[in-house]
């Protein structure tokens, strides 16, 4: 079993969800994780920052700071997607650029909502996941530059 930064983060975010027998609970539970994220300021809510594929409007922002950890801030206008944003948040954020791209996204799958979203929610989600692994590439790609 990996000790990773982020596997740990994983494994406490499938411990808080297991504990939801119903999937009402989880959804309620991904509601109050998306509320709790906050709003992003309207400055970053700008079209560069749009994930494209998700139905809802979701904009995702990082930044590279320098001790090499990426920080995610994200906001949604639909609340379970911003759940959904939180969740991956939690795991991705203040993670360098190799550990978040070592990481495939299995939890999101552990957790059920894979198969528990509507289709242009799941559709959603894997989008949200694709522009972090594109903006971890990038970072990646940056630092290798620098060096």
């Amino acid at each position: 079993m990996s000790t990773s930064p982020l596997a740990l983060r994983e494994r406490r975010l499938s411990s808080e969800f297991a504990g939801l027998s119903s999937w009402e609970d989880r959804y309620k539970r991904l509601i109050e994780k998306g509320k709790a994220l906050g709003d992003l300021p309207d400055d970053l809510k700008q079209e560069k920052y749009k994930v494209r594929g998700c139905q809802s409007q979701v904009w995702l922002h990082a930044h590279l700071t320098d001790s090499g950890q990426v920080i995610f801030r994200a906001d949604s206008d639909a609340l379970i997607v911003k759940g959904l944003a939180a969740i991956l948040l939690d795991v991705y954020s203040m993670a360098t650029p190799e550990e978040i791209l070592n990481t495939p996204p299995q939890f999101v799958k552990d957790l059920g909502f894979e198969s528990h979203l509507s289709p242009s929610r799941a559709n959603g989600l894997f989008a949200m996941v694709k522009q972090i692994m594109y903006y971890a590439q990038a970072f990646k790609a940056l630092g290798a530059l620098k060096r």
